[in-house]
């Protein structure tokens, strides 16, 4: 049976329909259902596998990226959203949903709805729209990047730089194996601006939670579905976007 994914929108989010078809491609059944359906409890989470919280802008990024909207789930969705965490659902954050995330104490939940990581103004004092080369850590638990080795995708983000709240932070995130994303040049070596896009912390470009269930990054695996996504597809022979493979890896987890 295919999983049902849920996949929010509403209140500034623009990245949906392309979320969506990616895990249609995937091989799932995809839902596109408004926050306010899920607050009036026209939808219910407990009827799907998978929910996502996938990019945009937001509420505008008022106060900053994701903070609205982390507020607004943690105080009308709180308990059907553990609820569904604690029954085994996936979650995944892109970009906007990354922040959300993180702000609502979803990742890397250490202590339970506390922020101990934020995603903040970039280094570079710009909106960055640019490819980026993503390695990813082999000894992560996280099942969407299961036998992925390296990524090639999309950012464009105005607030992703990612900062831990202290060193104690720091050092958990890289001993419980939680940092899944970090960014990195063409050869695959830990690099700085442009390679680095905001100036993140070791690089970071996504975490999940300790299970690998919960998972969130900044750049955008919607954004790289078909060849002729990619930059150079007139010169680069590419059967399909890599970030189909970040789909169906939840897909298949989906179904148990």
């Amino acid at each position: 049976m295919k999983p049902k994914v849920l996949i929010l929108e509403g209140f500034g989010v623009n990245c949906e329909r392309e979320t969506e078809y990616g895990f249609f491609l995937a091989g799932a059944k995809p839902e596109r259902v408004h926050l306010t359906q899920l607050i009036k409890k026209q939808k219910k989470l407990r009827d799907y596998q998978i929910l996502v919280f996938p990019g945009g802008f937001s509420f505008g990024d008022d106060i900053s990226a994701g903070k609205v909207m982390a507020l607004k789930i943690k105080t009308h969705l709180e308990g059907p959203l553990s609820d569904f965490i604690k029954r085994g659902g996936l979650v995944l954050g892109i970009c906007n949903g990354f922040q959300v995330l993180v702000k609502m104490g979803l990742l890397p939940d250490f202590n339970k709805n506390e922020q101990e990581v934020s995603l903040t103004f970039n280094q570079s004092g710009r909106f960055e729209d640019r490819w980026v080369y993503l390695k990813v850590n082999p000894s992560s638990s996280c099942v969407w990047t299961k036998g992925i080795k390296t990524l090639y995708l999309p950012v464009r983000h105005g607030e992703g730089r990612f900062v831990c709240r202290d060193e104690a932070v720091r050092k958990r995130l890289v001993s419980q194996n939680q940092i899944v994303l970090q960014y990195v040049d063409e050869n695959g070596k830990p690099a700085g601006y442009p390679w680095n896009p905001n100036g993140s912390e070791m690089n970071i470009a996504g975490i999940c939670d300790k299970t690998g269930r919960i998972f969130g990054l900044m750049p955008h695996p919607e954004g790289f579905l078909f060849p002729q996504n990619h930059p150079c597809w007139t010169r680069v022979m590419i059967r399909q976007g890599q970030g189909i493979e970040v789909f169906k890896n939840g897909v298949k987890c989906g179904k148990i």
